[in-house]
């Protein structure tokens, strides 16, 4: 088999097996990367291979890149029946994210150079939607006087409700009947690009003087974070993040700051009762 009828059937397993656009993307990348490095015909190649090119990789990538093309090429060797036993990796480097503040959203809401950008930030925050989501966002698939909407196929194929800010839907409703021939939500016929809300995100943190990185995730991270802070039921978070795992979702609880800033540190306790500290 040829590398590229090789590559062909990947992708077309991974479409059957319903993967997003973005997961087949990353696979495809990793295993063309993989079988240029081997040097090697498909039959030809060995578990040593992708172990001598996943090593390749510690000099310069991150522990999560390398586990994506160790995932890429895995599921790539089990299309073409060829045994591959379980790799030893590092453990992911287990990173919080980043979270802004009410202000910083605030701010970064402020900055948005024009009324279109404004608005994709404010869904983002308001939602708490992922970036592919974002652009895949049609406009049959909000309900504007519910103040909800619906991701479709979003991550594992699963379709999930999400709620809207009420002053939201009162400025997306004029948006969508200024753009009336738009079948996206935020372009005509295609989905704009996720690198497209990136830049703007970029340029717009850089604007306003935030001294964060801030991306796409960033603003649903700070959406969770800030849920959790007002009293949200974390399994209320789950649902409303479309994650498939309360684990996944328990990291807020790692990370809100304003939940920290409010617990009563127990020095100050011992103080208030006359106890005195040596």
């Amino acid at each position: 088999m040829e590398n590229k009828e090789a590559i062909e059937k990947l992708k077309i397993e991974l479409k059957l097996k319903g993967f997003s656009q973005l997961t087949i993307k990353n696979y495809t990348f990793f295993v063309e990367k993989f079988l240029a490095s081997s040097g090697k015909k498909v039959e030809e190649m060995t578990e040593d291979d992708v172990k001598s090119y996943l090593a390749s990789l510690f000099d310069s990538k991150s522990k999560s890149t390398i586990s994506l093309a160790a995932s890429s090429i895995k599921f790539f060797f089990s299309i073409l029946n060829k045994p591959m036993s379980k790799i030893s990796l590092p453990k992911k480097d287990k990173k919080l994210p980043a979270v802004l503040s009410r202000e910083e959203v605030k701010k970064l809401l402020d900055t948005a150079e024009t009324n279109k950008s404004r608005l994709m930030l404010s869904l983002l925050y308001s939602s708490g939607l992922r970036v592919s989501e974002l652009v895949n966002l049609k406009k049959a698939d909000l309900n504007l006087q519910d103040k909800t909407g619906w991701v479709r196929k979003g991550k594992g194929s699963k379709d999930r409700i999400f709620m809207l800010s009420e002053s939201l839907c009162r400025e997306l409703q004029e948006y969508c009947e200024k753009n009336p021939e738009a079948v996206y939500l935020f372009s005509k016929a295609k989905p704009l690009t996720t690198r497209n809300i990136q830049k703007i995100i970029q340029l717009t943190t850089k604007k306003s003087g935030i001294d964060k990185k801030v991306t796409p995730h960033t603003l649903r991270h700070s959406f969770a974070t800030h849920l959790l802070e007002s009293g949200v039921d974390i399994r209320i978070i789950q649902e409303l993040l479309g994650h498939s795992s309360l684990n996944t979702t328990q990291l807020y609880t790692h990370i809100s700051q304003e939940q920290i800033k409010s617990i009563k540190n127990p020095l100050d306790t011992l103080n208030e009762k006359g106890e005195k500290t040596t």
